[in-house]
């Protein structure tokens, strides 16, 4: 069953791969390719229209110069015609490549640098336009007589003012037929040249895209299959390359995480079970007593009481936790003395850790009535626990100092201990949520990320560090925001 189900895994990235390629393909190459071949047909076709445009004029050109020498210099009089062509046509240089004809007013051949052409009719556009017009007339296209690809220009000639014939030039098109094919056949293999190189590039492009996209998909894929943590080779030193290591890094910090929630959620469970199982045991114990030892009672009581008051503190914080998460954490501020309300939980708590044989020490350098906007339950909350980890970390050192002094805009609130401190491995990690680092002491490793979040709400900070001769010591940043009614009286003064 696991190779079946295996299968269109394994064909799925190859398959999009091919689909990628073909998309790239049709959208990017194929357009490139039809506009190359397009212009390569286009200047094929205006080439050849240029060579034969140039080898009519070129025709013409000497059709009008030889009628116009013949009629002004090599026929002396009517009845001498057809010897100055004799003559004339005998002496033609060219006839290696151009027929040279002499056709009388009939449309026939007399005289012809190829004699057996001698008392044809060619009867071509060319003969019969000159006559019409007088003007030097070109063809260009199959001599009817021989089935040749020719090119003709005819001049008209004239005596005293008598037509007397026509001069006709002709050559055929073989050879630049052959020249034109060549300039084309050149210009293809240029322009095959250039698509083949434009489709490789194209391809190993293609395939450089195709490849780390690839390797990103299978990551995800592992990702999502539960392989936390899963990195993928980085040969990439572009766009491509940071986007591995974004990939490399969240798979990184979601293994991290997975790594911690699992810690947290064992954590959890076993702090949970300890109280209930302490207020489990109790209170069976209690149901059985027959209530002739109220000392006992009484312990057992306050037992159940204390473990009550742990877990309702854990229920609490995965409550702040989970508000946190989904963005439900929300403040209710109001103008508060901050002074009375640190002082109030320090006395709370000063009579509590006096029966752990703890000291509780509080300093400030005077009495500050300007008021703060802020939340009092949550920045009790951040107090609470705050002294409460100082005494389950650092009660060994069986003191604790807590002051609150104001410098400029700001009060600082500084809670410190002189128990063993907290390890450098751990201290950048001890306001991360689930983060418990070698602590072996009771609690769901929330409670400081809770409270960083709130302080960072107040737009305050709250740091944590070793203090100097031992110990921990939390410092505590908020910012004061005066009241409306006495900013406007200090404004007035």
């Amino acid at each position: 069953m696991t190779k079946l189900t295996g299968l269109p895994e394994q064909t799925a990235q190859p398959r999009r791969a091919i689909g990628l390629r073909r998309r790239w393909i049709v959208s990017s190459i194929l357009p490139v390719i039809t506009i190359l071949v397009l212009i390569a047909a286009l200047v094929s076709i205006a080439l050849g229209s240029n060579y034969y445009a140039n080898a009519s004029s070129a025709l013409e050109a000497k059709a009008t110069a030889s009628t116009e020498y013949f009629n002004t210099y090599a026929m002396t009089s009517y009845d001498e015609y057809y010897r100055s062509a004799t003559l004339y046509a005998n002496s033609f240089e060219d006839s290696d490549r151009i027929e040279l004809q002499f056709i009388d007013r009939d449309g026939r051949v007399e005289v012809s640098t190829r004699s057996l052409m001698v008392g044809s009719a060619p009867g071509t556009k060319d003969i019969t336009d000159a006559l019409s017009s007088g003007k030097v007339s070109s063809f260009h296209g199959v001599d009817p007589a021989t089935g040749e690809k020719i090119i003709a220009a005819s001049g008209l000639l004239k005596f005293n003012g008598r037509v007397v014939g026509v001069m006709r030039f002709v050559t055929a098109t073989r050879n630049l037929d052959s020249q034109v094919l060549l300039t084309v056949l050149i210009i293809l293999a240029i322009m095959a040249a250039v698509i083949f190189v434009i489709v490789i590039s194209s391809l190993l492009l293609i395939n450089n895209v195709v490849a780390p996209i690839s390797a990103v998909s299978e990551a995800a894929k592992q990702i999502s299959g539960g392989s936390y943590g899963y990195q993928i080779p980085n040969r990439y030193a572009d766009e491509m390359g940071e986007l591995v290591d974004n990939i490399n890094d969240m798979s990184l910090k979601i293994g991290e995480n997975e790594k911690l929630q699992s810690e947290f959620i064992s954590s959890v469970s076993h702090e949970l079970r300890t109280p209930l199982t302490a207020i489990n045991g109790w209170g069976e114990t209690l149901l059985a007593d027959d209530g002739s030892d109220p000392e006992a009672l009484r312990r057992g009581l306050n037992i159940i009481v204390k473990e009550s008051g742990r877990l309702t503190n854990m229920v609490e914080e995965l409550l702040d936790f989970s508000k946190m998460a989904d963005g439900r954490f929300a403040l209710h501020l109001e103008q508060m003395d901050l002074q009375a309300e640190f002082e109030d939980a320090v006395y709370t708590y000063r009579e509590v850790f006096k029966q752990q044989g703890i000291t509780l020490d509080y300093h400030s350098d005077g009495v500050y009535d300007e008021p703060i906007t802020a939340d009092p339950e949550r920045l009790k909350q951040v107090f609470c626990n705050v002294l409460d980890n100082a005494a389950k970390h650092g009660g060994a050192g069986k003191r604790i100092e807590t002051r609150l002094v104001r410098r400029g805009s700001h009060y600082i609130i500084t809670i410190r201990d002189y128990g063993p401190g907290i390890p450098a491995d751990d201290l950048p990690h001890v306001k991360e949520k689930f983060y418990k680092g070698g602590s072996k002491a009771r609690g769901s490793g929330i409670g400081l990320a809770v409270c960083d979040e709130i302080i960072r709400l107040h737009n305050g900070t709250l740091a944590i560090g070793n203090a100097k001769g031992g110990g921990c010591i939390v410092t505590i940043r908020l910012p004061i925001v005066p009241h409306r009614a006495h900013h406007e009286k200090e404004k007035n003064r």
